[in-house]
């Protein structure tokens, strides 16, 4: 009989509204970071264990980057994925604070084809570490902002946030 260690979880509030945390308590990595509403985030399940404590770096560092204090993430992240959305996952992390990059980028950075430039959007938005890994930072060819797992709207905070897009007048 396998057993399965539980989920343990907090909260936190954010400029993007309530912020689900998820970890590995053996090892203390962050495992997803969820909106509400998101497309394939995470909500609470039945056996998992609220741990804030568990959570201290990542309130700290999640605190910071809202504050505008914090441009690179230094957390252990650990995340259950294919081959491939793990190659795509990891180039996320190689886009700079402040800047953009597209999909096709992505896909030549991990050296995948052109055709395969829609599996990485797929991965891209399932993406399970919003903010801490940069999704927001990928747009289409022609500069739009393009879909976002966590809304389009919330996209548009975090690059205006970051410097990228002025805000609105």
């Amino acid at each position: 009989m396998m057993v399965t260690t539980p989920v343990h979880w907090t909260e936190l509030d954010s400029p993007l509204g309530p912020l689900l945390l998820t970890a590995d308590p053996t090892t203390g990595a962050l495992t997803s970071v969820s909106v509400p509403g998101q497309k394939g985030g995470r909500t609470v399940q039945d056996g998992w264990r609220r741990d804030p404590a568990l959570f201290g770096a990542a309130e700290e560092q999640l605190a910071a980057y809202f504050a505008g204090e914090l441009k690179d993430f230094q957390l252990r992240l650990s995340t259950a994925g294919s081959e491939f959305r793990e190659r795509v996952w990891a180039a996320l992390d190689d886009v700079p604070y402040g800047s953009t990059t597209t999909y096709g980028e992505i896909a030549a950075r991990i050296g995948a084809s052109r055709p395969a430039v829609r599996a990485v959007g797929g991965a891209i938005g399932a993406n399970p570490l919003l903010i801490v890994r940069p999704c927001h930072r990928v747009i289409g060819a022609d500069g739009s902002l393009t879909g976002y797992a966590g809304g389009l709207e919330r996209k548009v905070r975090l690059l205006t946030l970051e410097g990228t897009l002025q805000s609105a007048p």
